[in-house]
């Protein structure tokens, strides 16, 4: 501040204090419209009161004009209308969004009416827990069992013996283990002679033995078996029957094949043995079937199987009169003439492949008044079979 504003400033200072003395000195004092003091000499100091008029007017409109604003605000009309958000405090708060400005998405909060989005839709495939694929075992096995029956019903002759069939396919439903195998028995013979194909039998039993003590067949050990089993030599088959310790050596060989309804000829009589075309099956199962099923080897399977498969020009009759696909069949047959009624046994083993199956075969015969008609009633049963199962 200058010294000339200070001065000027100093005199209209004394001036008002004389001027505030004066009226203090004359009680209350009165105020015109005009805003002049009655009583005064001089002008009075209307512009000191001028200004508090104005700004009380000026603070009213302000007031009004506030009170408009707010009325017209957002906010304000949310309120009235019941929708303002709980949480807001104040005009500062941010305007709430009124929840029906938005449609509702199955995104957003789905229904109790839509399906999880971990659940397929109505229109994808059923996923396999959804919908468990039904067991298709028992039925094929059904149907096969009744194809059997029928289809050897149908044969015009089957001589003056009696005869069993059993059947399964590889790889089919009923070649679990376990399952179902189709057979039929033309009257009620319970067993049969094995005559030679127990040979099957007898080198399974051998190769099981050496793979429990951990050692291999003797080179004269294997020449005995590819004649007992491609020439059916039955002095080999002897020298192998009392290797494997004779009947007793069979039967526990058997209850680790799963033969349970086969029981071993006494003595020397192998060919004696008593069993079953479903035991048969079971026998061949453990060479050509799952590996996992069976007791014996891959190299004991493999050996088994490559002898069975070379078996002499002689003797490929049997149930490879149901092999249709080429020839690749392995099988063992027996025939036995009984002293006692001079009736031929006559037996047949094996695996065949037929319109693109593979199927285990075993049919047994007894009661033969020749070798040949045992032949072929054999060959008969067993083409009959492969055609009901496939």
């Amino acid at each position: 501040m200058d010294d000339e504003q200070t001065s000027g400033g100093a005199g209209g200072e004394a001036g008002s204090r004389a001027g505030d003395t004066a009226r203090d000195a004359g009680g209350d004092t009165a105020w015109d419209d005009a805003g002049s003091e009655a009583g005064s000499g001089a002008a009075a100091h209307w512009w000191t009161r001028r200004p508090l008029v104005v700004s009380t007017t000026t603070l009213a409109v302000i007031a009004v004009l506030t009170l408009a604003t707010v009325v017209q605000s957002p906010s304000a009309r949310a309120g009235a209308d019941g929708k303002a958000t709980s949480g807001a405090t104040g005009g500062t708060s941010p305007s709430p969004t009124p929840t029906t400005a938005k449609p509702f998405t199955p995104a957003q909060a789905p229904s109790t009416t839509t399906p999880p989005t971990t659940t397929p839709s109505t229109t994808a495939p059923a996923s396999p827990s959804a919908t468990p694929p039904q067991k298709t075992t028992a039925t094929p096995a059904r149907d096969a069992q009744a194809e059997l029956r029928a289809a050897i019903k149908a044969l015009s002759d089957t001589g003056s013996g009696h005869f069993s069939v059993a059947v399964t396919e590889l790889g089919g439903d009923s070649d679990d283990a376990g399952g179902t195998v189709a057979t039929y028995d033309s009257g009620g013979t319970k067993t049969y002679d094995t005559a030679s194909i127990v040979k099957v039998d007898i080198l399974a039993a051998l190769l099981l033995r050496h793979q429990r003590a951990g050692t291999q067949l003797t080179s004269a050990q294997r020449d005995l078996a590819t004649d007992m089993i491609e020439q059916s030599d039955n002095d080999a088959a002897l020298a192998l029957w009392e290797a494997i310790g004779s009947g007793p050596g069979l039967a526990s060989a058997n209850a680790s094949l799963g033969l349970s309804h086969t029981t071993p000829g006494s003595g020397e009589l192998w060919g004696l043995t008593q069993t079953t075309a479903a035991d048969q099956i079971t026998l061949l199962r453990a060479v050509y079937g799952d590996g996992d099923d069976s007791p014996l080897s891959t190299a004991s399977r493999d050996y088994v199987s490559d002898l069975m498969h070379a078996v002499t020009a002689d003797q490929r009759w049997g149930v490879s009169a149901a092999d249709s696909d080429g020839g690749d069949y392995a099988l063992k047959n027996g025939w036995l003439p009984r002293s006692a009624t001079g009736l031929w046994d006559v037996n047949s083993i094996g695996k065949v492949d037929h319109d693109g199956h593979t199927l285990l075969v075993a049919v047994l015969s007894g009661g033969h008044v020749s070798e040949q008609d045992g032949i072929a009633l054999v060959e008969r049963v067993a083409q009959a079979a492969a055609k009901a199962v496939t």
